[in-house]
């Protein structure tokens, strides 16, 4: 029996490709400071597919995901997707973090000190 395919799933390969290619100004500058392992030689993924949701950014040794809220996640409807995705995301053993924009840009500093503390991994 073929395992089924959770992680990025081709069929939403045009979508993880619209997002990236549109990020949001806060994902922008988190990314300047992720990619390329430069935060304590992690390899992190941005617009990520897991099941049928795409994430901000994930980290796949750690199983850590990080997602930036904008002002749409403060509404109910958002409020409501953002449970259920972190939910689905626990019940398979994947953490999340969760920051709101406008902390990438007054404290970035704050912002990663947090996402490392989030490490589990020891870093060889």
């Amino acid at each position: 029996m073929q395992k089924k395919r959770i992680h990025n799933k081709p069929e939403l390969k045009q979508f993880r490709r619209a997002l990236r290619n549109n990020s949001t100004s806060a994902e922008a500058v988190l990314w300047t400071y992720l990619k390329e392992k430069q935060l304590e030689g992690r390899k992190f993924r941005r617009q990520h597919s897991i099941g049928n949701y795409i994430v901000d950014f994930y980290c796949p040794c750690e199983q850590l995901v990080i997602e930036l809220d904008g002002e749409n996640h403060f509404w109910e409807d958002g409020l409501q997707q953002d449970i259920n995705r972190s939910n689905y995301l626990h019940t398979i053993g994947i953490r999340v973090i969760r920051f709101e924009n406008k902390w990438i840009f007054e404290d970035i500093e704050h912002v990663l000190k947090e996402i490392s503390n989030q490490f589990l991994i020891a870093n060889s």
